[in-house]
């Protein structure tokens, strides 16, 4: 539970990411097949949900 409490920003992040990238791959995706991110639902969630964290991880204050 510490862990949890300690990075509740990251993992809200990755999941509103996940769900972002997921409705982009079903709202835009890629016609043809041919784009390494939006061709295929998991690639675009995982994308989705690291760059999420990522964003959301960056407004985290630091103890030091």
């Amino acid at each position: 539970m510490k862990i949890i409490k300690n990075h509740k920003l990251s993992i809200l992040g990755v999941l509103f990411g996940a769900i972002a990238g997921y409705l982009y791959y079903a709202q835009v995706g890629c016609a043809n097949g041919t784009c390494a991110i939006t061709s295929s639902p998991v690639n675009s969630t995982l994308y989705g949900a690291m760059m999420g964290g990522l964003l959301f991880s960056a407004f985290k204050k630091s103890n030091t």
